[in-house]
């Protein structure tokens, strides 16, 4: 693989720079900078500025809205939006359901969600997590029974991130109790306002409300919204999973956390010189690079595969342990470089117009909360175990 970017690429790299110093407004990309709290409204706003460029769909093919930009020029435009301060897709819409119901969906199904999806108009989350069914995915219990024109589907999902928010969610749903586990589920589209379904809040470590659970009782869905075939929906799941877990990666989040990681290090003084220059503090930082380095190249290897329409294999959960690794990496050794002052959980400190006084310098008011948050990375999209498991029987054919 040649590393070397084009001179086409560049000037597409410039390009991205130049809109995002102009688009991006400047105080989402301080909250952003600084780990602040980010409302819905943020991610609402900066999606309909990208739409309204038409670039709100970098991976998405150009017959459904998308920039139909390869592999590079994806990679170099997350990268530049990270490291300016655009917050993170909201990936549950753009780069989850999406790539399903293109793959699997009707052509009404692409008609009717699509273009609200990529013009930021309704919100989705990921029904798929149950008590009991976390990374034994296949043992999920949340039923759906076939009557008439319609499903009734009964049953709870939990850590459904920001469904408190969303307008719908796609579900992982048994339909056939009889047939071995895989084949008895289905892929459906709920809308979020049916009557029987309640959103209850589960408050994390780091007293954020992020996750949820979600109860179903009757919820009538109509069968229009089955995506692809009854009881095929194991297919669909590991499609959208290869792309979750190439997407919890975060190679660009890691570079601009890295770079704050660096610059806090150069600030903090210990024992009389900055902390950069301690040779044990400097080898761990130097290792978290390389090994970005190194991940930085997989996803491009991962990227490129996509581009031909290939689904990502093993590599996905390569890019997941290790991407997951390195950034909860920084987040340990940010905590550590400013010492006690990272120690206080104030998420009324985290709010960007809070006005009151903290302890220590400023840029550490977050860094206890997001070294927190961070700890479910290793777990959420399939636990790193269980990614290991899949590359020991892809690959080694253990």
């Amino acid at each position: 693989m040649n590393l070397n970017f084009t001179a086409q690429e560049a000037e597409f790299r410039d390009e991205v720079r130049h809109f995002l110093a102009q688009q991006l407004p400047p105080e989402i990309s301080h909250k952003v900078l600084h780990g602040l709290i980010l409302e819905p409204a943020d991610y609402l706003r900066w999606q309909k500025i990208l739409h309204a460029r038409g670039w709100g769909a970098p991976a998405w093919p150009t017959e459904h809205g998308g920039t139909g930009w390869d592999s590079v020029r994806q990679f170099i435009f997350e990268e530049e939006c990270a490291a300016a301060g655009a917050p993170r897709t909201v990936p549950f819409g753009l780069k989850m359901v999406a790539p399903v119901i293109m793959a699997f969906g009707s052509n009404e199904q692409k008609r009717r969600y699509l273009p609200k999806i990529i013009a930021a108009e309704e919100w989705w989350c990921q029904g798929y997590s149950e008590p009991g069914a976390g990374s034994d995915l296949a043992s999920l219990k949340c039923s759906a029974v076939r009557h008439d024109d319609h499903y009734v589907v009964n049953g709870q999902k939990t850590w459904t991130t920001l469904g408190q928010y969303a307008d719908w969610i796609f579900c992982l749903v048994r339909t056939d109790t009889e047939a071995k586990p895989q084949r008895g589920i289905s892929f459906l589209l709920i809308d979020m306002t049916t009557p029987g379904i309640t959103v209850r809040p589960i408050i994390t470590m780091d007293g954020a409300h992020e996750v949820n659970e979600v109860w179903f009782e009757d919820v009538k869905v109509p069968l229009q919204n089955l995506v692809g075939e009854e009881n095929q929906g194991w297919t669909y799941a590991k499609f959208l999973l290869g792309h979750e877990r190439t997407n919890i990666a975060g190679i660009g989040i890691a570079k601009r956390e890295l770079a704050r990681l660096k610059r806090i290090a150069a600030r903090e003084i210990k024992h009389g010189q900055p902390l950069l220059k301690d040779p044990a503090f400097a080898a761990r930082i130097a290792q978290i690079e390389i090994d970005l380095m190194a991940l930085e190249i997989t996803n491009l290897r991962v990227l490129a595969a996509e581009a031909e329409r290939r689904t990502p294999g093993p590599e996905a959960s390569i890019l997941k342990i290790k991407g997951t690794e390195i950034q909860q990496a920084i987040t340990e050794l940010l905590t550590q470089a400013v010492g006690a002052y990272a120690l206080p959980l104030r998420r009324d400190a985290m709010a960007a117009d809070y006005t009151g006084e903290v302890a220590g310098p400023d840029y550490a008011v977050s860094l206890a909360a997001n070294y927190l948050n961070m700890r479910k990375l290793s777990i959420y999209g399939g636990s790193n175990e269980i990614q290991k498991n899949i590359i020991s029987q892809m690959i080694l054919g253990l």
